[in-house]
């Protein structure tokens, strides 16, 4: 009989695999104008690779739920956002990366209750 795995077990995985590819692309194949962008690339690929690893730990949460969303949300806009505005060089693109960081707050303050 195998584990029975959460729904964020899965999601961790899928941005974990997405998190080492565009780290990897960022690190070696990545070549920006602007070497600032390059940085801003760094930048997403650790909130990402940091935030999918927390994602594990979710099932053992009291608030599971409250605590993926918010991890989830906030790896899509604040390292999507980054990942646009290096890629494209071009910050006009980084409307949303502070609400993804709020997003990444909320989710470690969803621990204290």
């Amino acid at each position: 009989m195998g584990k029975k795995f959460s729904i964020w077990h899965r999601v961790a995985a899928v941005f974990g695999a997405a998190g080492i590819g565009l780290g990897a692309y960022g690190a070696h194949v990545f070549k920006p104008q602007n070497p600032i962008y390059k940085e801003v690339w760094q930048t997403a690929s650790l909130y990402h690779l940091v935030h999918s690893a927390a994602l594990l730990a979710s099932p053992v949460m009291k608030h599971p739920n409250i605590f993926g969303v918010l991890v989830t949300a906030g790896i899509i806009a604040f390292s999507g956002t980054c990942y646009t505005v290096a890629y494209l060089e071009d910050r006009r693109y980084g409307l949303l990366a502070p609400l993804g960081g709020l997003s990444f707050v909320a989710a470690w303050g969803s621990l204290l209750f």
